[in-house]
């Protein structure tokens, strides 16, 4: 494992630089595991703080508007969810075996990455370029996206 675990929710907010606090109820579906995918939901608040109206008492842009319609129609058509028939934690996860297990591990980590990669396309369509950021790794290496497509390996 090259990074130290994050929740799904918390990974995304971490890759946009967002603040992770509140979306630390995001992990496991909302905590119980029986709520919309975390990953699936970041993505709907990532979309809404790049493009929503900073004003709360604001209409829905129509930016926003259109990425959300974008983005889900891209998680129903594109993310894969295995063989489970929605977006429920648990359906999605249940078949990748213990929550913390290596499987479901792999599996919930691919799906981030899946989530990012529509959320960082949905705002792209409409001008909003986001500049990965480095990450601490576990072992404490440094590891920045913009100059390395993988992480030295580490040295003794």
């Amino acid at each position: 494992m090259l990074t130290a675990h994050r929740s799904c929710g918390i990974a995304l907010a971490e890759a946009f630089d967002r603040p992770p606090a509140a979306y630390q109820s995001l992990r496991r579906g909302g905590i119980t595991g029986q709520g919309t995918c975390g990953a699936v939901v970041a993505g709907q608040l990532l979309l809404g703080e790049f493009l929503g109206d900073p004003d709360p008492t604001g209409k829905v842009t129509p930016a926003l508007r259109a990425a959300m319609t974008r983005y889900l129609a891209r998680v129903e058509a594109e993310l894969d969810r295995g063989s489970s028939p929605d977006l429920v934690c648990n359906n999605i996860t249940g078949p990748h075996g213990e929550f913390l297990g290596p499987a479901r591990h792999a599996f919930c980590t691919a799906l981030v990455g899946q989530v990012a990669q529509l959320v960082d396309d949905t705002l792209r369509e409409h001008g909003v370029a986001h500049t990965a950021t480095p990450v601490t790794l576990a072992d404490g290496r440094r590891f920045d996206p913009t100059l390395d497509l993988e992480p030295a390996p580490k040295t003794s």
